[in-house]
Order: C-alpha cells, then sequence, then structure tokens
C-alpha cells in the first residue's frame, strides 16, 4: 500500500457521521381496534398507562377506532389520512381470524405500515394470548435495531421519547455472519490478498463503525438527559436469532425497527420476519 493509499484509509476510517437528537412530540394517538366500543376504551386505558413515558408535561389526545368504525382496509386507510396524529397503534390480524397463526401480520397491517408516514406501534393481539409476562406495563427495555444505525437517527429519536425514565436504550447493530462469511471466503480466493488479515481488520471496522456512532449518540443524549441509560449491542450474528434471544434474555419491552425501504415498495430487510415472529412484545415501526 503506497504512503498516499494509506493515508487515505487512515483519514476514512476517521470520518464519523454524529448523532443529531431531536425532540418528539406525541399530542395525538390513533388506536386501531376491532373490538367492541366498550373493550376498546378499555383496551386504550391499557396502552395509555403502558406509554407513561410520554405523556411529558401534555397530556395525549387519543382517537379510537372500534369494530364498526371501519370493515375493509380502503376504509381504514381514508380514516388514517384525514388523521392528524403523531402515532397509530394497533395490533397484526385486525377485522380477521389470522392473529392464530403466526404466519403474517395480515393484510390490514400489512398496507397500513407502507400506506402512511406516522409510525405504528404493533402491540400483542389481545386475544391471542402470545404476550409476555412482562409486556404492556412500561417501556423500561428499550432496543433499537437497525443493520445501518448511522443512517436511522429517526429511530432513536424516537426510542428515545419512548424510554421511561431511568430506563435503558440499547442501541444495537448486528452484522450478518453469513454475509460476511461469503465475502472472505472470495476474498481467499485472491492470491494478492491476506485472507486471516483481511478478515481481522475487517471484522474490526464493520463493528468499529457502529460503535463509534453509538457512543456519539451517549454523548449528545446523556447531554440531554441524565437520567438515560445507553448500552451498544454490537456483533456479528444471524439477526433474527440475535434479537430472538435479547428479548427473551433482558425481557425487552418495547423494540423500535424501521419498516421503509426507500428502494422498494416491500417492507425493509429483515423488519418483516421480526415482526411476525416477535409477538410477545410491542414493535414501534417507523
Amino acid at each position: 500500500m503506497s504512503n498516499l493509499d494509506q493515508f487515505e484509509s487512515i483519514f476514512r476510517s476517521a470520518v464519523k457521521d454524529p448523532y443529531q437528537h431531536q425532540s418528539i412530540q406525541i399530542k395525538t394517538i390513533l388506536l386501531v381496534t376491532d373490538l367492541s366500543r366498550q373493550d376498546a376504551d378499555a383496551y386504550q386505558q391499557k396502552i395509555h398507562r403502558f406509554l407513561n413515558a410520554l405523556d411529558g408535561h401534555q397530556a395525549i389526545k387519543w382517537e379510537i377506532l372500534c369494530q364498526d368504525d371501519f370493515k375493509q382496509v380502503d376504509q381504514l386507510i381514508k380514516i388514517v389520512e384525514k388523521s392528524t396524529a403523531d402515532l397509530i397503534c394497533s395490533y397484526r390480524n385486525l377485522h380477521s381470524s389470522g392473529w392464530k397463526y403466526p404466519y403474517s401480520l395480515g393484510s390490514q397491517m400489512d398496507i397500513l405500515l407502507q400506506a402512511t408516514t406516522t409510525p405504528v406501534l404493533i402491540l400483542p393481539h389481545p386475544k391471542a394470548g402470545k404476550a409476555a409476562s412482562h409486556s404492556l406495563k412500561t417501556t423500561h427495555n428499550v432496543m433499537v435495531m437497525t443493520d445501518h444505525l448511522n443512517e436511522h437517527h429517526q429511530l432513536i429519536q424516537y426510542a428515545t421519547a419512548f424510554t421511561d425514565n431511568n430506563g435503558l436504550l440499547t442501541l444495537s447493530h448486528i452484522e450478518d455472519q453469513r454475509v460476511f462469511d461469503r465475502y472472505i471466503e472470495a476474498i481467499g480466493k485472491i492470491d494478492t490478498i491476506d485472507t486471516d488479515q483481511a478478515k481481522i481488520r475487517l471484522a474490526e471496522q464493520l463493528l468499529k463503525e457502529p460503535a463509534d456512532y453509538i457512543e456519539s449518540c451517549r454523548e449528545v443524549l446523556l447531554a440531554e438527559s441524565g437520567l438515560l441509560k445507553i448500552e451498544a449491542l454490537v456483533d456479528f450474528g444471524n439477526s433474527l436469532a440475535e434479537y430472538k434471544k435479547h428479548i427473551e434474555q433482558h425481557q425487552l419491552d418495547l423494540l423500535v425497527l424501521s419498516a421503509k425501504d426507500q428502494k422498494q415498495m416491500a417492507m425493509h430487510g429483515m423488519t418483516y420476519p421480526l415482526a411476525i415472529e416477535l409477538r410477545q412484545i410491542p414493535l414501534l415501526m417507523l
């Protein structure tokens, strides 16, 4: 490597994209259910207690949809388009018995997630009995999930708003081990590259960038509020397996993840399989 190439590599590795914080305010919440009016009102009270961290200094206004307010997805979308809500709360398989099976979010939720720019909080289905024992009680333990953490400032901004005072916010970045191994195998076939050295240095760099970004988040958020505890989860692994294990071991109250992909109409990356399988806790989808 020439001195110029070496200098350029050092310079690029030092470039950081620091976290930029912006406070999130939730003034109005739209709760979408297929329950009776009485059951929907009782359910709203439960969710309101769960989202206590959002109240701040201003009471939240709630709009509630029950089973008689809509049946078809086009009716739901029209209601959502007219709403000024800052957050939509609902659960999978609306107006469907599909909640009995662990295979989908249901057509209404699938379309809603892509058709609106409003964040959607997907709650455990009230009839399915799949919620974890600690679920819907507090937002003390919140985690952000992404494979490109420094490209998603908004995920962290929302996660911070939802986390209780003195709560724990985990910022996570999981590199796909299988993809990494495939590239190292390809590098091993190039005789001009030291494979062992490349494997070590590449792994270090892939983990260093999100770790540096998380440290910048910690500095900014602690300056904003010294009450918030922040941890990093940066590692290699199979994303779905790693997140399922972390949720079970650490009793997560809320997982925050991106539902949008700028390059396609379908849901972002690992989000859909995670949303399908993680039925025991709420998921905040942006």
